[in-house]
């Protein structure tokens, strides 16, 4: 049996709750949101993945959802190859398409998607004019990228939210979202973090990838550089920057490739060019990791570099020193345990060392307590969903409606507008 079969309840009294994995990062925040849902007695999970999910060039992290004991309802691929803006583009077209497909078939009462990709996007805009309820996570954050526009057009989209902090609840508001549409606080990544066992084999980095055989027991750098799309143009300069700066300190360092957003080839390149030309005995590169071995490593990791949404978000959990390299993370909000520089050789390599000499920072709280997930299940369970969404600084006034003004005056407008 799955985890997403459940025998007590027949599966046609339940709330179908359609969840939708878009790539590695996505189901290692969603799979304990996933457990729970599959345990509660009154929801049924439904499983879409898409995206990077089902790309073999990125080791298809659906096979792992698989091995999790989750069933999967149906793979999408979307993805057109080319990894610039106007496929990006594409791709989100393809998705739309599609997503509406696995949407007509599965029937879901509810579509939860969770972050800021292009992908996800697709799928709200494709739940969002088939009149299906959409609960979006982490909605109301701050980024560089086109992730920013991405994750806010998704809160529109979506009739209800669930941020990981208490300020992106606030600005989710400010967007003209109700209040009570807000069901929680807390990114459910945090529940993992909180359970592992960080306890960290040989095996988990030295038997995948390629490069050097990393000591877990001595200091390791943990590297992602992910390209920041509205710069495209200027990501190979920007790892080549990087990749001199761990030259430089020449700590044993385990990086993943980046994901597939425009500019991702050139920073590929950059990799595979160093790694040629070089030969470096400290560097060992890697395609994939599970969720809770990802965290395994972002745990011991004795700094990590980059600038992956994770630095921010789980290793604060673990107090992992972090040097936060360019504009892609621009306005999230961090800990003191990151620490922002610019792309360039010099700063990287200074703020890696300072990092090192400090050690580990104190856990932080802010992305999450690590008892999320049930939160979501049963905020899941209990909502009424509904269609039509409206602003909610619109109200209806004697068949007439008011505008509430940020100045707190009211300007009528005939209810027809």
């Amino acid at each position: 049996m799955t985890l997403n079969s459940q025998p007590s309840t027949p599966n046609s009294a339940k709330r179908k709750i359609c969840v939708v994995l878009v790539d590695r990062a996505n189901y290692g925040r969603l799979k304990p949101v996933m457990k729970a849902i599959a345990a509660h007695p009154k929801l049924q999970l439904q499983v879409l993945a898409a995206g990077t999910m089902v790309l073999e060039r990125f080791d298809q992290p659906v096979n792992v959802v698989r091995k999790d004991g989750f069933t999967v309802d149906g793979e999408i691929y979307i993805e057109l190859e080319g990894s610039t803006p106007a496929t990006m583009a594409k791709s989100v077209g393809f998705g739309v398409v599609e997503f509406a497909s696995e949407f007509q078939r599965l029937k879901p009462d509810v579509v939860l998607l969770i972050g800021d990709r292009y992908e996800a996007l697709s799928a709200s805009i494709a739940a969002a004019y088939m009149n299906l309820c959409v609960v979006h996570i982490q909605g109301g954050e701050v980024s560089g990228s086109i992730d920013e526009s991405a994750r806010h057009a998704m809160t529109k989209f979506a009739q209800f939210h669930f941020p990981s902090t208490r300020r992106s609840a606030e600005y989710i508001t400010r967007m003209g979202e109700r209040p009570d549409t807000i069901l929680g606080v807390g990114c459910p990544s945090s529940d993992i973090a909180r359970e592992l066992d960080r306890s960290l084999s040989p095996e988990i980095l030295n038997s995948r990838g390629s490069g050097c055989t990393i000591n877990v027991r001595k200091p390791f750098l943990l590297v992602i550089f992910h390209p920041t799309t509205t710069e495209f143009g200027g990501e190979r300069a920007q790892m080549e920057e990087l990749i001199a700066a761990l030259e430089e300190v020449k700590e044993q360092t385990v990086l993943l490739w980046p994901n597939i957003d425009a500019g991702s080839d050139h920073v590929s390149k950059a990799i595979r060019a160093f790694r040629e030309r070089s030969r470096p005995a400290w560097l060992r590169t890697l395609i994939n990791l599970p969720p809770e071995e990802y965290l395994k490593v972002l745990a011991n990791a004795a700094c990590a570099v980059g600038n992956s949404s994770s630095f921010v978000r789980d290793a604060g959990y673990f107090g992992t020193p972090i040097v936060l390299v360019g504009r892609r993370q621009e306005g999230r909000e961090t800990d003191i345990h990151v620490a922002r520089v610019k792309p360039t050789k010099a700063e990287i390599a200074r703020s890696i060392r300072q990092q090192l000499s400090y050690g580990r920072y104190e856990p932080s709280t802010l992305y999450g307590d690590g008892f999320v997930s049930t939160r979501i299940a049963d905020a899941l369970a209990t909502i009424a969903p509904y269609i039509q969404k409206r602003l909610n600084f619109v109200y209806e006034i004697d068949g007439r409606q008011a505008v509430t003004m940020s100045s707190g005056t009211m300007v009528s407008t005939p209810a027809a507008f």
